[in-house]
């Protein structure tokens, strides 16, 4: 016989040795086999968890646009008296969008308190004048109607946007596009209803009940064009930290010395929300491991009680020339087996859980859309660490049974 004939009956026979073992003792194999189903699902769950908070964090984060440098005005010059000429200007954006490079888009708004009449009745309302551009930025999704066009800018049409929840107010069963609004003196003709890509839950200028009208209309109410908040978009993440001290070097050159500009970006949050999961992450897979060491620990008492229970096994397999080698792989081999079959099947849960419910959510369309994200890494970790434990924690009885005596293993009862 080959060599490799050899090697490979003995395999063989060891494997068929380890599954007549276990399907000898069926309870205590399941119930062996427990702490590593209960471990491996951990790593995969608090790998899947750890990635659906960071996800969730960012996604929260970027609710006001992707790749934003925001600003406002923050103190006017020095002592003196406010002015007008501090407050940042249309021609600063355009200064910014020109000047600035990796800069693609600019925006900016001007928002104050206002009230809606319906049906005679009064209520509060945010009014937000907004350039071209804002849209993009703030990623606005239109859901019924259109958003404004360049003619609605440029000749001051006194059109506007309805966030969902004040439409449903103004209009409620049907759609208010095409109607007529009256928003403190002025009446507009509602031509779309909009909602945020990522809800901002009132940080930003878009409450639940706003009113978004073309920037030049905000002259009516203030009786000048300044913007309160501005906005610039960089082409890539990696710019924004030089765009932030670019944007803020250059409303710094075109206003008074001594004004001061506030100019931040996301960028930091970013970083604070994968420190965040990170962290989290790190302590969940902590206490997964230390899950899966305790099943070791269960798998090593298991398979020393099955070892002293087939001491004259093992004594008569020697006796009949096994060598030390079959009896400590055999023994290893049922350790694998437990340990191998537990992480696969608390792998399977982990995975269908995520997958359940991204199926059931589904059907429910009002939740929107989730996406809950199972990390393959994970499901590989899970499983290598698993069948680990069940080598390193199987390998004591298993040499144990390997050392017995035959003759001593001949005469246990």
């Amino acid at each position: 016989m080959s060599f490799a004939s050899h090697k490979s009956a003995f395999w063989g026979e060891t494997w068929s040795l380890a599954m007549q073992a276990l399907r000898a003792n069926k309870l205590r194999a399941i119930l062996t086999m427990l702490g590593v189903i209960i471990g491996s699902a951990c790593i995969v769950l608090v790998v899947t968890v750890g990635l659906t908070g960071k996800r969730y964090i960012i996604t929260l984060v970027q609710g006001v646009g992707a790749n934003i440098v925001y600003a406002d005005l923050l103190q006017s010059g020095g002592s003196q008296p406010s002015a007008l000429s501090d407050q940042i200007s249309l021609g600063d954006l355009e200064a910014v969008k020109e000047g600035v490079p990796h800069v693609v888009q600019v925006a900016g708004t001007n928002n104050f308190p206002m009230t809606v009449v319906v049906n005679g009745t009064e209520h509060p309302v945010n009014l937000v004048g907004v350039t071209e551009g804002f849209q993009e930025i703030r990623s606005l999704i239109i859901t019924a109607g259109r958003y404004f066009d360049e003619d609605d800018m440029r000749s001051h049409s006194k059109v506007c946007l309805l966030t969902q929840e004040l439409a449903t107010l103004v209009s409620p069963g049907e759609s208010p596009v095409g109607k007529d609004i009256r928003v403190g003196e002025l009446h507009f003709t509602v031509i779309g209803v909009f909602r945020e890509r990522v809800t901002t839950f009132g940080e930003s200028e878009i409450t639940r009940e706003s009113v978004i009208v073309p920037f030049p209309l905000i002259k009516y109410y203030t009786g000048a064009e300044y913007i309160l908040t501005f906005y610039a978009q960089a082409d890539t993440p990696d710019n924004v930290p030089d765009v932030t001290s670019q944007v803020a070097e250059l409303l710094a050159s075109r206003h008074r010395p001594g004004t001061h500009y506030r100019v931040q970006n996301l960028t930091g949050l970013l970083e604070l929300a994968h420190k965040i999961s990170q962290a989290l992450t790190g302590v969940l897979i902590l206490i997964a491991l230390i899950a899966l060491a305790i099943s070791g620990i269960g798998i090593m008492n298991i398979m020393l009680v099955t070892v002293t229970e087939r001491t004259r096994e093992i004594g008569i397999r020697k006796a009949i020339g096994a060598p030390r080698d079959a009896i400590l792989y055999q023994f290893l081999m049922e350790a694998v087996l437990i340990s191998g079959t537990g992480s696969l099947l608390g792998i399977g849960i982990a995975v269908l859980i995520p997958a359940g419910i991204n199926f059931i959510v589904s059907f429910f369309p009002e939740i929107g859309k989730m996406d809950i994200p199972i990390s393959w890494i994970s499901v590989l970790l899970a499983f290598v660490v698993s069948c680990s434990t069940g080598v390193f924690f199987g390998y004591l009885p298993a040499n144990r049974a390997a050392r017995l005596h035959p003759t001593d293993s001949l005469r246990y009862e």
